[in-house]
């Protein structure tokens, strides 16, 4: 970089500038070319490097359209330091609609990657270099996993205050202390002193149009605390649950669920929260916690075997 100038894959974004770039990433069998779409906004003034991306995992859908949503909102001229916005990061699996890229690789879990690595490894390297390498603040979007559904919440090492200040300025719902998990994007920014949220909301290859807002007016919030950006609307503020520990409640058999519970309702210890059955409605067995906590994620699959996750709870003491 050089002044406020942003050069990311040999391309220089001038200051007050927007500008799309295509990072090519490889060719499939066809030899169709694959590249990872980036939008680069750079404000006229200097400041923070903010970085989102959505759909490392192929088939969460609902970043993609956070990060279109948000770029609306933006104007260089109006805009200090640089947004660099990547809503397709696994470009294989969105393709393809899978979470994983074509060798069945979770991309999310081959950071920092290699050069002259597997594919998720090139790509992840990829995305270090040219994304996470210009940035000093990041957003990775995301989704629960196919058949489950999560409540906004932001995951994150809220130990640490500048990421616990910058999760705050988010203001989700919820605020779950996450440790770092190996090979994710994430623990790789951080080694890099890099202050990183996970925003977790909505499902997998669905459109939902809260986890949506809610991103949306969550990235807004961070811009204007990161002074990047005076938005003309004053956003609503709510009171953020910062949870430290999570669990989930397993199926002690296989059968057909029957939840009795929504995202976000507040649990009691021994409070039901569902059934099983067989297809006649015989053999019932109660579904109950363990703890006293709020419902930040569950099953959509009413199909349970014995021991699958069916209900993830934020622990309140």
């Amino acid at each position: 970089m050089t002044g406020n100038n942003i050069e990311i894959a040999q391309e220089i974004i001038p200051p007050g500038h927007s500008q799309r770039i295509d990072i090519p990433v490889s060719r499939l069998p066809t030899q169709t070319l694959l590249s990872l779409p980036v939008k680069v906004v750079n404000g006229v003034e200097p400041g923070a490097k903010l970085w989102l991306s959505a759909a490392i995992h192929g088939d969460e859908l609902n970043g993609v359209e956070i990060i279109r949503q948000v770029l609306e909102k933006i104007q260089p001229e109006k805009l200090k330091g640089t947004v660099i916005a990547v809503p397709i990061v696994n470009v294989f699996g969105f393709i393809e609609q899978s979470r994983y890229l074509p060798d069945r690789r979770d991309l999310n879990r081959s950071f920092p990657g290699s050069e002259t690595g597997s594919l998720a490894s090139r790509l992840a390297n990829l995305f270090m270099r040219e994304i996470v390498n210009q940035s000093t603040h990041g957003i990775d979007l995301h989704t629960a996993a196919i058949h489950r559904t999560n409540l906004p919440q932001i995951r994150a090492n809220l130990d640490h205050p500048e990421t616990y200040n910058f999760a705050k300025a988010f203001n989700p719902p919820v605020m779950l202390q996450s440790n770092i998990r190996d090979g994710s994007l994430r623990q790789a920014a951080t080694k890099k002193g890099i202050p990183v949220l996970l925003y977790e909301s909505g499902e997998a290859l669905r459109f939902d149009a809260i986890a949506i807002n809610t991103g949306v007016q969550g990235i807004l919030r961070v811009m204007e605390y990161l002074d990047m950006y005076q938005f003309p609307l004053e956003m609503q503020q709510i009171d953020s649950l910062k949870i430290q520990k999570s669990k989930w409640i397993r199926a002690s058999r296989g059968g057909i669920l029957h939840l009795e519970i929504h995202l976000g309702q507040k649990i009691a210890k021994k409070q039901q929260l569902g059934f099983i059955t067989d297809a006649f409605g015989e053999n019932k067995v109660l579904l109950r916690s363990n703890v006293n906590g709020i419902a930040i994620g569950y099953s959509l699959n009413p199909l349970v075997n014995q021991g699958d996750g069916i209900v993830h709870l934020g622990i309140i003491d």
